[in-house]
């Protein structure tokens, strides 16, 4: 958590006593959450652009009206940096049978997301220009509304532009205690 005041920079607020990242990991690894595939398109990298993906569990629905979503982001992420300059991005709500996506866009050092996308079926948002996974439970064109630095994390507010249902089969997929789950 941070302290901010108008005229100063964010200044670090010590953990609780007694609470330390590993219990405070553990303890929130209890606590099941969906999985989504966060997207944009870098328009900048290279002469077509370059489509960045990110697996994210720390996403949620913020308002109906207007329709917000927020998700969190690790600060100085390629995603972070990417959402910084670039308003507009996607997400694909994954289904329990895109396991391999998670894992895919969530690997550390990982190669390049050109490759990654390759042999996914995916179509291009039309209102964000991102790609959009085809057999996602649920799929969103977001624009962002505001951005919050919160502890080692950034918060992106989205607006949500379009929603669209591409399949209703299969349930979500969701992690918990550190692995991919489904439900049943």
């Amino acid at each position: 958590m941070l302290q901010t005041t108008p005229a100063s920079a964010p200044v670090p607020i010590p953990h609780a006593e007694g609470v330390n990242t590993e219990e405070f990991r553990a303890a929130m690894s209890r606590l099941a959450a969906g999985v989504v595939l966060v997207t944009a398109h870098d328009p900048d990298d290279g002469p077509r652009g370059e489509d960045v993906g990110m697996t994210a569990t720390a996403f949620m629905s913020v308002s109906l009206d207007p329709p917000l979503v927020v998700v969190s982001l690790r600060n100085g992420s390629r995603m972070d940096d990417l959402l910084a300059e670039q308003p507009l991005w996607g997400v694909s709500v994954l289904s329990e049978n895109q396991r391999h996506v998670a894992g895919r866009f969530a690997m550390k050092g990982r190669v390049s997301d050109r490759l990654l996308f390759e042999d996914i079926p995916y179509t291009r948002g039309e209102v964000c220009g991102s790609l959009l996974v085809l057999g996602a439970l649920a799929t969103l064109e977001c624009r962002t509304e505001d951005r919050t630095v919160a502890g080692d994390h950034t918060l992106v507010i989205g607006r949500v532009l379009e929603a669209g249902l591409p399949s209703g089969d299969g349930g979500p997929l969701t992690y918990f205690r550190g692995r991919y789950r489904q439900l049943g």
